[in-house]
């Protein structure tokens, strides 16, 4: 921000009295204060695609060794505000909250791909994170990628965001047409191995994606 850090430190202090920011004591780190989070609870309370999904998103948690996610874009980076898997079903950094860069994973890959061309260019020409060895940083790559994701409506991607996982994502749309947010699966990269088992996922998915965008008002055939 180019601020002084005597201005800056004055600033985190009045953020700390007002609740907004708590420090902790032994760290001394800053993380989101009482009225910060209350200001976020209520956002997701009011979240209109997170209430459209309800009714489906209880039924697709279900799928054994999978994270159901709906994600958004807040600048450059994809956002999980609803997460819900199965007990026993532990696969890290799939919660609620977490967030990568856009071009990293399936939920960002099919963000980026609706947006429009003008913010696809300024987000290429960024120094692209890398998180795997499987991180596709290409800017070629990832626009031939986006391509396709505009023409299947699906994402599908393995071991870019962890060695470990796979994910794949569809758009969800409002009653105009426009991608809102998107609906992901995360699972550990061999339960998609398989065709079958991949091609199960995929319709499921695609399914709930579209019956959410519907509720929204939105009508198959509309872009």
């Amino acid at each position: 921000l180019n601020l002084p850090w005597a201005t800056v430190h004055r600033t985190m202090i009045q953020l700390e009295k007002a609740q907004f920011l708590r420090r902790d004591p032994e760290t001394n780190r800053y993380e989101i204060g009482p009225r910060l989070w209350y200001i976020g609870s209520a956002y997701l309370a009011n979240h209109r695609v997170l209430k459209a999904a309800t009714p489906y998103l209880g039924q697709a948690h279900d799928i054994e060794g999978v994270v159901v996610q709906i994600v958004e874009r807040i600048g450059f980076q994809s956002v999980v505000v609803y997460s819900a898997q199965r007990p026993g079903d532990d696969i890290t950094k799939a919660q609620y909250g977490y967030h990568f860069p856009l071009h990293c994973g399936a939920k960002g890959r099919v963000l980026l791909a609706f947006e429009d061309a003008a913010f696809i260019d300024n987000y290429l020409k960024r120094d692209l994170e890398r998180l795997t060895g499987d991180t596709v940083t290409d800017p070629k790559l990832i626009r031939d990628g986006l391509a396709r994701i505009r023409e299947s409506g699906l994402a599908f991607t393995v071991g870019d965001v962890q060695p470990f996982t796979g994910s794949m994502a569809a758009p969800i749309r409002d009653g105009s047409g426009r991608v809102v947010t998107a609906l992901c699966f995360v699972f550990r990269k061999a339960l998609a191995r398989s065709d079958k088992q991949r091609g199960q996922l995929q319709d499921r998915l695609i399914h709930t994606a579209h019956s959410i965008s519907i509720d929204l008002g939105w009508r198959p055939g509309k872009r």
